[in-house]
């Protein structure tokens, strides 16, 4: 069980400086390029703008930290090494080979391309620790150079991936594979609770499920893809009517994107529904008034009401919606967040090859 911190956002970092329209303008991106990188040719690091929700664990002999964000959206592990002399690596935690009597080089590299420049670097073997397992020899990125000086910001040194072998770049291993493949782990899933107020309490739990947060019951959903947490939707409702996927759709259940984010044709008909402005804003006063939005799902209905999709921050309400702009073969596309986990204990099974969603009360 990896306890994680849930600290202030990047978006929130960039606001509090005045430095948040300037790199939004000078950095436009689309959530969806995360997931099919040929949108924009890269993978956007601005995806992380609002993750919130941190773990440490530690690489080498004897260990070093890092926090990282545990992304079920991606299947890398990479952190900033001594070798890093970008502006970003500079206030973050550094992996120092030389101080691990257990790291192995390669001279293979792996490069990740972000909106705003690249992350690139050399692959290396090492013992990660992870709450109590060690996974020995496991492959990792050691960046040597990382995407502009916002990022000097970003609450987070490392990722560390929780997809689909298939995924990654590089052909690298992710984490829980290895952690299955050396039994390290009692059943070959993992599940993740975060919470709804800035105090502790949220975990991934790696192995098992703890069965204190299932007492609403498990709906079961089998996966319409093995690269990420993929899933097929019936419709997107709210009052009775379907509002988007009226015709069906794919999900992918991502830890690493902190809101929900819908094709923009969606967003459209979502905002109108709810009341909201083209720029998501909303009167906080009709929050209490506002429906939930419910998710038809392998025959079950997923509800987020609005006290889960409403986000207020110093008086100033927003919908915790985003648009993006993609096609795929499949239809449309969603990427459910934190906004949705948050309302649900969920259990990511790589055995059985489903996901387990349990309301929470």
């Amino acid at each position: 069980r990896i306890p994680l911190q849930r600290a202030k956002s990047l978006r929130r970092e960039l606001r509090d400086r005045g430095l948040l329209q300037s790199y939004l303008k000078l950095h436009p991106y689309n959530p969806a390029a995360k997931f099919f990188p040929t949108l924009l040719s890269s993978e956007p690091l601005e995806n992380y703008l609002d993750d919130e929700y941190f773990g440490t664990i530690s690489i080498g002999t004897p260990g070093q930290d890092f926090t990282v964000i545990f992304d079920t959206g991606s299947s890398n592990l990479w952190v900033p090494s001594i070798y890093c002399s970008s502006v970003s690596c500079s206030n973050h935690k550094r992996f120092n080979p030389n101080k691990s009597s257990t790291f192995v080089s390669t001279n293979d590299t792996v490069e990740i391309t972000y909106g705003t420049g690249s992350m690139t670097g050399i692959l290396g073997y090492d013992t990660v620790a992870v709450s109590g397992i060690d996974v020995t020899n496991q492959i990792f990125g050691l960046s040597e150079t990382e995407p502009g000086d916002f990022f000097y910001y970003a609450p987070f040194d490392g990722i560390l991936g929780l997809a689909f072998p298939s995924i990654a770049s590089s052909g690298a291993t992710p984490v829980f594979d290895n952690m299955m493949s050396e039994d390290l782990v009692s059943e070959d899933l993992f599940s993740v609770f975060l919470s709804k107020d800035d105090d502790s309490g949220s975990f991934v739990l790696f192995g098992a499920v703890d069965s204190s947060y299932t007492t609403n019951g498990i709906s079961w959903i089998p996966l319409s893809a093995e690269t990420y947490w993929q899933i097929t939707m019936e419709s997107v409702a709210i009052n009775g009517e379907a509002v988007a996927c009226a015709s069906g759709c794919q999900a992918i259940v991502d830890t690493g994107t902190s809101l929900l984010a819908v094709p923009t044709t969606a967003l459209d008909s979502i905002l109108s529904s709810l009341g909201a402005s083209s720029s998501e804003e909303i009167s906080c006063s009709s929050i209490s008034s506002l429906p939930d939005i419910i998710f038809y799902i392998n025959g079950d209905a997923f509800s987020v009401p609005p006290s889960g999709y409403v986000i207020e921050e110093d008086g100033y309400c927003s919908l915790g919606i985003e648009g993006m702009s993609v096609d795929t073969e499949s239809g449309e596309l969603w990427i459910l967040g934190d906004v949705f986990i948050r309302e649900y204990y969920v259990i990511f099974d790589r055995a059985n090859d489903k996901l387990g969603l349990s309301k929470l009360s």
